[in-house]
């Protein structure tokens, strides 16, 4: 028997379907015939609070005696974890209370409520709303339902991999199973590896939170110091114990990948299915789609299992605007063409038959003009020969597809070079976003140096990202480091930019 058998018995004990369904298993015939494999969504959107989370909350809540349950139970949760508590508590008829952040999207807090849930807001992250909990479980006695390092919550996830190997007994090569916490990869991977261990089980993390990946490299549960704002439903700093400790030993592997491949697999499974799954739901597809395209995999079935699909409307244009390019379906190129009549025309010319799905330039230099193009490609192999088409006819060319700076502002920025701002440094901050907080983060800026740019846009995320140019001459760099480190303490992490290049073809203008 393999290693920690014991969850087997957990896994099949485990009081799910009272309230959660046993979902489907569809293949996704659509980028089945694109990959060359047999792909498979596992649909925990389907369960009735359109997330797998149900499953441990209530594997855990229902096993609670008649005495706890009158006591009441605590989470703190931005999201799915919270309306998974919530419903599973009006199921056993006990009181919920859910803690949230304050910068949490409306749509996810009225959902809770819906289901009979207190929330309590508090704090602008987590890391707040998780210190509050600790405060209210000694103030009330509430029990705390956690969600995702407990056994009988890991228990209730493995439900997943058991319904996946009854609704399909064949040959399976891999399932792909998102990590935030862990929960779900543990429970998973416990079942499969003890019943079949020849299929691969791996999971997937944001670039910009794998915890779980840099934990099992080291040997040890690794907190970090920041996570990636995207993915919310996976943002997690420390993994846990129990977690650790299933995933370090049963995983075959950890893939990480970034906003584009998400927002790409996101369009993939609608394409497929007509679901637009949150970016935590279409984790496990883009590693899916990472692994089959780096190992050259041909006529495998592989599952992914879609963990979620509660979307915040508003994030949609963000998805939309990256997933092109995380599908290998666009690129982004800076051209240099000459400042001449005729020249603009001849640029677009040359792209022949390919679509131009973005066309922008500003007057910078009388002798050179900057053009950021976008245009549809088949794969990443096109890039290089669009590259070298362009400067066989004599254009200037470089590929911006990666860059983020180009993708998060400078393609909705007004450009324009500035030959008066001799000392610019450029920053992007971001900001937990709640009504007001723009204002306080302009509040924040209030300094001796001039703002030379600013641009925000809203994207719909729990965080605003706004890139912000100051005049910072040589003689006040202490000063200015100064500023950075005081609004850093205030909450307001930063990236410096100055040394893009994107930043100095398109808005410096020392490179004129």
């Amino acid at each position: 028997m393999h290693k920690h058998s014991e969850y087997l018995n957990r896994i099949l004990l485990s009081r799910v379907y009272d309230v959660a369904v046993e979902t489907p298993l569809e293949e996704a015939k659509t980028l089945s015939r694109r990959l060359g494999n047999r792909i498979f969504f596992k649909r925990e959107d389907f369960q009735p609070v359109f997330s797998f989370k149900l499953r441990g909350a209530y594997n855990k809540m229902a096993r609670l005696s008649p005495e706890d349950l009158r006591r009441g139970v605590i989470a703190a949760s931005a999201g799915n974890h919270a309306q998974g508590v919530a419903l599973a508590a009006r199921k056993l008829g006990c009181e919920a209370t859910i803690v949230m952040p304050v910068t949490t999207p409306a749509i996810k807090v009225d959902a809770v409520r819906r289901l009979g849930g207190q929330v309590v807001l508090s704090g602008e992250s987590f890391s707040d709303a998780w210190q509050h909990t600790l405060d209210l479980i000694k103030e009330s006695g509430c029990i705390y339902i956690p969600p995702f390092d407990d056994p009988d919550v890991i228990a209730g996830q493995g439900t997943i991999a058991m319904e996946i190997l009854r609704q399909h007994p064949g040959d399976i090569h891999a399932v792909f199973v998102p990590i935030g916490g862990g929960g779900m990869a543990a429970g998973v991977a416990a079942y499969i590896k003890n019943l079949r261990p020849e299929i691969r089980v791996i999971g997937v993390e944001p670039v910009d939170s794998d915890a779980m990946r840099r934990s099992v490299m080291a040997g040890h549960r690794v907190e970090l110091q920041d996570v990636g704002l995207f993915a919310d439903g996976v943002a997690v700093k420390l993994v846990g114990e129990h977690t650790f400790a299933l995933c370090r030993d049963l995983l075959d592997d950890i893939i990480v990948v970034d906003t584009d491949a998400i927002c790409g697999a996101i369009k993939d499974i609608f394409e497929d299915t007509r679901l637009v799954a949150e970016p935590a739901g279409a984790l496990a597809l883009a590693g899916l789609r990472a692994y089959a395209a780096d190992s050259g995999l041909r006529d495998a079935t592989l599952v992914a299992i879609i963990s979620g699909a509660n979307m915040n409307f508003d994030r949609l244009s963000h998805v939309v605007d990256r997933s092109e390019i995380g599908a290998h379906r666009e690129a982004l190129l800076a051209v240099a063409i000459p400042e001449a009549v005729g020249s603009f025309r001849a640029l677009c010319a040359s792209f022949g038959s390919r679509n131009i799905t973005e066309l922008c330039t500003r007057f910078s230099d009388p002798e050179k003009a900057r053009v950021l193009v976008g245009i549809k490609i088949s794969g990443r192999d096109d890039v290089s020969e669009v590259l070298a088409e362009l400067r066989g006819k004599g254009f200037e060319a470089i590929d911006l597809t990666d860059n983020e700076l180009v993708k998060m502002h400078l393609r909705h920025l007004v450009g324009g070079n500035a030959p008066q701002v001799l000392h610019e440094r450029l920053l992007r901050f971001t900001f937990p976003e709640r009504p007001g907080a723009l204002l306080d983060f302009m509040d924040a800026m209030r300094v001796d140096f001039s703002i030379t740019l600013f641009q925000y846009r809203y994207h719909g995320a729990d965080f605003g990202r706004v890139l912000v140019g100051f005049e910072a001459p040589e003689e006040k760099r202490e000063a200015f480091e100064d500023f950075l480190h005081r609004v850093e303490r205030m909450g307001y992490p930063h990236v410096e930019e100055t040394e893009n290049p994107a930043y100095k073809m398109f808005l410096g203008w020392h490179e004129n």
